[in-house]
């Protein structure tokens, strides 16, 4: 008997990416085997801590790093260390923030909804946003204005395909946190491929999802310097306790991170291209349907298929109450769009993604 069958769940083909409500990823064989063999032992918490600051480090090129329950708590997390450094009696007091450096400048047009507001994740750990620009545009001098008040903690940014308006030079950012002695932060959610790229921007810290393309289980990864990262662990004895990863997370995330240094990823990404060309080029056969190969807008190497069809909305309606139920980005269902990502999904899948797409639009 499948789980899904043991616990009267609905078989899923998930084409939409690396969605939470859909369960985010899959893990490989030798990570889900190394959770396994973690769930029935007993660890030294912190000695397993140090084992993985190590392994991000060797991997991202920080000076260190760590885990936490996922990347929502990594923005809170991060940011209380910004306003407490490692001294206990501020860590025990937050969100409580009396005496304490706790605004955190952002730009406004770095304002996302993961499920939630990264506001919210934010002000979970008891700090003040003021925003700079616009939902349209932030540029340097918007941000210089912000840095320049006083009791900034640190400055928030995030890179996401998720943020709207104009890109803001990641870098320039940082480096004029910097000039106010103001640490950096960015958000990099689904982009742990190019985590070394956001490290080189000069952030004091970057957070990643562990469980979107590294394939661990459900964990954050913050890495860093390592004062900050330092204070970041130091929460666990604060707002911290509530956002801990269990010891299988951990295990899963060491494992995880072994098994991309050891990874072809030329041909991976060779090979992904390849599933999407292939299926572009089906699905264009379909009676009114046009298809096109879309780069990942931020730089990921990851391509997706673009599909403009008739009453995109309707599709997509179809495709999620059939059995198994299918999801797709639905995002632009305005536009008569919808997006495929394909990575997570094997050629039986892809398949049966076509088969309906067919029974549908023909």
């Amino acid at each position: 008997m499948s789980i899904h069958d043991r616990y009267r769940l609905s078989v899923v083909i998930n084409a939409r990416g690396t969605y939470t409500p859909l369960g985010v990823s899959r893990s490989s064989q030798g990570v889900a085997d190394a959770v396994a063999q973690a769930l029935p032992e007993f660890f030294v918490m912190d000695e397993l801590g140090d084992r993985a600051s190590e392994a991000i480090a060797q991997v991202t090129g920080a000076q260190a790093g760590a885990v936490v329950h996922c990347t929502a708590a990594g923005i809170t997390l991060s940011v209380a260390a910004t306003m407490t450094g490692g001294d206990p009696r501020r860590v025990a007091a937050l969100p409580d923030a009396t005496d304490m450096h706790n605004r955190v400048v952002m730009p406004a047009n770095h304002v996302v909804n993961y499920g939630h507001s990264n506001l919210q994740g934010i002000r979970l750990a008891g700090a003040q946003v003021d925003l700079a620009g616009d939902e349209t545009r932030c540029d340097i001098d918007d941000l210089e204005d912000e840095l320049d008040g006083p009791d900034v903690a640190c400055l928030f940014l995030v890179s996401s395909r998720l943020t709207s308006g104009e890109p803001i030079d990641l870098v320039a950012a940082v480096r004029a946190a910097h000039r106010r002695g103001v640490p950096a932060i960015i958000d990099g959610a689904a982009q742990f491929p190019r985590i070394a790229d956001l490290l080189a921007t000069g952030a004091d810290l970057v957070l990643v999802s562990g469980q979107k393309y590294l394939g661990s289980p459900t964990a954050g990864l913050i890495a860093g310097t390592w004062p900050l990262v330092q204070s970041i662990r130091a929460q666990d004895k604060g707002i911290g306790r509530v956002m801990k990863p269990t010891k299988e997370a951990v295990i899963g995330v060491i494992a995880a991170l072994e098994e991309w240094q050891a990874f072809d990823r030329v041909k991976w990404e060779a090979d992904e291209l390849a599933k999407v060309v292939t299926f572009v080029n089906a699905v264009g056969n379909i009676p009114g349907v046009e298809a096109a190969i879309e780069r990942d807008p931020t730089g990921l190497q990851v391509s997706r298929a673009v599909l403009r069809v008739p009453d995109a909305k309707r599709v997509a309606t179809e495709l999620e109450a059939g059995s198994p139920s299918i999801y797709v980005m639905t995002d632009r269902v305005d536009a008569d769009e919808l997006v495929f990502e394909l990575i997570p999904l094997d050629a039986e899948e892809i398949d049966t993604v076509l088969a309906r797409l067919w029974a549908i639009l023909t």
